[in-house]
């Protein structure tokens, strides 16, 4: 298995992503930044998990949204 020290989100689960934003935002917040049913219509875990992993440009945006929030965190 290779490192990738420069690539934060290796070893980080989509799930875990989710759980840590909805956590921080919430999916008001969420569904507001990134506008897709999953986070608008009865959210859930499990339903954004499907869409995102179907979906590469919608992952993109919550991974970047992800790293935001690592970057503010850590500010």
């Amino acid at each position: 298995m290779e490192s990738q020290p420069n690539n934060p989100l290796h070893g980080i689960k989509l799930e875990q992503i989710i759980n840590d934003l909805v956590a921080h935002y919430g999916w008001e917040f969420m569904g507001y930044t990134i506008n897709i049913k999953c986070f608008n219509i009865n959210p859930s875990v499990k339903s954004s998990l499907k869409f995102l992993r179907r979906t590469p440009w919608a992952r993109a945006k919550v991974e970047a949204l992800y790293l935001q929030m690592l970057k503010n965190k850590a500010r």
